[in-house]
């Protein structure tokens, strides 16, 4: 691999000077995404503004056997776009256009640098939107939610982002560039747009993505039930799925998340309750009418110890604010925390809670609850000081226990933030390494080289020969050292 300054002296033949990074300083707000515990300086940041110079440094980095990791917004939660020491961090933070906003055919043709909330805000005027909503809609961007598939609250019955993708555009390490998918219903061949989601950046850099947007409804009502034991809840939601009703969003939150929401937010959530769920409706009003009152019924009739409906839009905005500003609100509560993300069956929610909760005490580790109960897609908050020593360990190890368990009872280790660095090891835990090794030749047909990403989400045979007793902390072994495939 060449050295760094003639890195750096090739990198600006294709870009501004300004737009390669490599001074610490400079380096410094790109060590880490939203998992702020895993963290590594890049040798040198990238800044494209054009298709040309994204494919112009894969060419170069191809030909030099230098490293990529592609970056978004930075928002992901499982060390996803976690840099390399002697890699280059490729940014996508300029590619922030809304190319064309077609209201008639209800698309979107946006670069990978737009914000989720800001497609919406776009079409709006249209009486249009983007379904998928992460709760880090504000500030996360299009292409990060594709490689990760984000999900959101409301993803009970719009779907995740595979559900609400049209197209995508995508260069690969050798600088060939995918078109994958289509503006019409279906495309000819294997569905690789599908693929290409959650890829987590392993198989190609995202440069246009094309959405599906839907009408906005005419109404949307929200009600919240609180319940004196947390069992009682889990019961109400499979209850209200038993019923034939698919709510447009169907969360939860524990008594710690609650406290930490109030707090924070000032939602109006009840402080004496063990949980909440927040049940919306939307539609027609005849229709939200209809379905809120069959909610209430159930929700009542589980138990429910107190039931409050939104008045009005400012009301339910209200009440989501305190869902949304779960995990910042959290962090009012103990140094740092462990943001984890487990799917399990609804018909497992009770049993797997009562265990978090036991996990919680033999590591002595608070553990907030906040998440889709709807589709079972669990985020437990992991409380926590870095400065303790050994607390970090501990929360990396009841975490990977969480995850395990979600394996147990049917689930899986992610639901929306993906694998990363962060849940390499339970990788597994879920999977037989004939199908990882599946994994690796899927990989290895659109990135031959392993240049791009490398060392997230599949395993080697090393690690899972290790995995239980390993611990990961990223940046100890160079790119040059990582397997190859």
């Amino acid at each position: 691999m060449m050295k760094k300054q003639d890195l750096i002296k090739q990198l600006r033949k294709i870009l501004a000077a300004d737009a390669v990074l490599h001074e610490q300083e400079d380096l410094k707000p790109f060590e880490c995404d939203g998992l702020s515990a895993y963290r590594e300086l890049p040798l040198v940041v990238v800044l494209p503004e054009t298709e040309q110079q994204v494919r112009d440094i894969l060419l170069l980095c191809r030909r030099e056997h230098v490293p990529v990791v592609a970056r978004g917004a930075g928002t992901g939660l499982s060390g996803g776009a976690l840099p390399l020491a002697d890699g280059v961090l490729l940014s996508l933070s300029k590619f922030k256009r809304i190319l064309s906003l077609d209201p008639v055919a209800r698309i979107a043709r946006v670069q990978p640098g737009v914000r989720n909330l800001a497609i919406s805000e776009a079409a709006a005027p249209h009486g249009l939107y983007y379904a998928p909503d992460p709760s880090s809609q504000i500030a996360c961007s299009i292409g990060g939610n594709v490689a990760e598939n984000a999900g959101g609250v409301h993803c009970l019955k719009y779907g995740l982002t595979v559900h609400n993708l049209l197209k995508v555009r995508a260069y690969t390490m050798d600088g060939e560039l995918l078109e994958l998918g289509s503006e019409a219903l279906d495309a000819a061949g294997y569905d690789l747009l599908a693929l290409f989601t959650g890829s987590e950046g392993m198989l190609g850099v995202i440069t246009e993505v094309t959405v599906k947007l839907l009408p906005k409804p005419e109404l949307a009502q929200v009600v919240m039930a609180a319940f004196a034991t947390v069992a009682e809840a889990g019961n109400a939601v499979g209850e209200i799925i038993a019923a034939g009703i698919i709510p447009a969003g169907l969360e939860m939150m524990d008594r710690l998340s609650i406290k930490a929401a109030e707090d924070f937010v000032h939602a109006g959530y009840p402080l004496d309750a063990e949980a909440i769920l927040l049940c919306e409706s939307d539609g027609t009003p005849e229709e939200v009418a209809e379905e809120v009152a069959k909610m209430q019924a159930i929700l009542s009739r589980c138990g429910a110890i107190s039931l409050r409906t939104s008045t009005g839009e400012p009301d339910r905005l209200r009440m989501w604010a305190g869902r949304k500003a779960a995990f910042p609100a959290v962090g009012r509560l103990s140094p740092d925390y462990y943001c984890m993300d487990g799917t399990i069956p609804r018909r497992e929610l009770t049993r797997v809670l009562h265990s978090i909760e036991e996990f919680s005490k033999e590591y002595g580790l608070r553990v907030a609850n906040v998440f889709h109960a709807g589709d079972g897609n669990l985020h437990p908050l992991i409380l926590y000081d870095a400065n303790q020593p050994g607390e970090f360990h501990r929360a990396e190890e009841l975490g990977g226990k969480i995850l395990e368990l979600c394996v147990a009872v049917g689930g899986t280790i992610t639901g929306e933030h993906g694998v990363g660095i962060e849940k390499i090891n339970q990788m597994c835990a879920q999977f037989k390494e004939t199908e990882l090794q599946r994994f690796r030749e899927v990989k290895e047909a659109f990135d031959p080289s392993g240049l791009l990403n490398p060392g997230k989400v599949i395993p080697t045979l090393h690690r899972c020969a290790e995995h239980g007793r390993m611990h990961v902390h990223h940046g100890q072994v160079p790119f040059s050292e990582l397997p190859r495939f």
